[in-house]
């Protein structure tokens, strides 16, 4: 196996060693009265880190049943003592940008648009029409994510939600065999769910937090991330109720990014505009979720299909890239380059 047992298989306990991993909730324990059956109510309710607790609403406390405000204020106070939350200098966080892991997408070519690959730490949205090579992506970074450091990779374990039934383990063996990986070890270190509908869909995240609070996990994918809500909220009488479970939904997973410094990468799909400015639109589709969704993702990624097997991503928003695009393909073994 290419990456070291002590790093994919860690416990809670090595994990609340290391000093750049997340800090488990235990570690309140015995703090301003706080006890072990306190810990687990946090726990039970999805919080499993000190990170968790400090980023949480006195509100969300107090909303876990058997934790009063008190002992919600005494959460907050100890998770403060932990979790810087206070300003600091942009030459600081300057200097913690520079340690952010960029996962290698597979093709040299979307590598460099991305400055290095899919980042760590933030949300990442592919969207476009059905194949263009959105869930193939995401199947190769499933094995990619894998790698070492020095290979693109990020030596953590994959969680994949799929909403769609479009994941093929088979295709993770071709990956696997194309990067000189274990068939057998690949697919152990991939944590699979399959999403029956969005509430369920949400409630697997509150796992997913558990799972990473006990092992290092480089990347969460989620495909689809809005399938189950358009199915679940029909009609423009659901759209404020599906807004606000979509805007829940995506928070979650920006909170998962911000305490355990995963790749979240999610698949969208797109609508066609069939209103008046469509006609002086090159291209009249757009994305689903609206603004909700385009607030949420650090990084939009446009796919749109090529000649043959080829594919065009173009940067649809981030904060740090240029609007550019760039050609992939798809092949037996993933993605990779366009050959000539």
């Amino acid at each position: 196996m290419s990456m070291q047992s002590d790093v994919m298989q860690q416990e809670a306990s090595g994990m609340e060693e290391d000093p750049g991993g997340p800090m488990l909730v235990s570690k309140l324990e015995g703090c301003s009265g706080i006890t072990a059956g306190d810990c687990r109510k946090l726990e039970e309710a999805g919080l499993h880190t000190v990170e968790a607790v400090a980023f949480a609403s006195r509100k969300r406390l107090m909303d876990i049943r058997g934790i009063s405000e008190k002992k919600a204020e005494a959460f907050q106070t100890e998770a403060a003592k932990f979790v810087p939350m206070g300003f600091t200098t942009a030459s600081e966080f300057h200097l913690r940008r520079a340690d952010v892991i960029r996962l290698t997408t597979g093709s040299t070519e979307l590598d460099k648009l991305l400055h290095g690959g899919i980042e760590t730490g933030s949300i990442t949205e592919l969207f476009g029409e059905f194949r263009t090579g959105k869930t193939q992506l995401c199947h190769t970074m499933a094995v990619t994510c894998q790698l070492p450091l020095d290979q693109g990779g990020g030596e953590g374990k994959c969680l994949y939600i799929d909403s769609e039934g479009s994941f093929r383990p088979e295709r993770l063996l071709a990956v696997a065999e194309r990067y000189g990986l274990s068939g057998q070890d690949v697919l152990d270190n991939v944590a699979y769910a399959r999403a029956h509908n969005s509430e369920h869909q949400h409630k697997l995240l509150i796992q997913a937090s558990a799972m990473m609070a006990e092992s290092r996990y480089a990347l969460l994918i989620v495909d689809s991330a809005t399938a189950h809500f358009r199915a679940d909220y029909v009609g423009r009488g659901e759209l404020a109720a599906r807004q606000t479970s979509l805007g829940q939904f995506l928070r979650c997973l920006l909170r998962l990014a911000d305490e355990y410094g995963v790749a979240v990468l999610i698949t969208n799909q797109v609508v066609a505009q069939v209103d008046g400015a469509a006609m002086f639109s090159a291209d009249p589709k757009k994305p689903i979720g609206g603004n909700i969704m385009g607030h949420a993702c650090t990084t939009r990624l446009y796919f749109r299909k090529g000649a043959g097997e080829s594919r065009i991503c173009k940067v649809y928003g981030s904060p740090c890239l240029p609007e550019d695009e760039c050609k992939f393909a798809i092949y037996p073994d993933g993605v990779g380059d366009v050959r000539e």
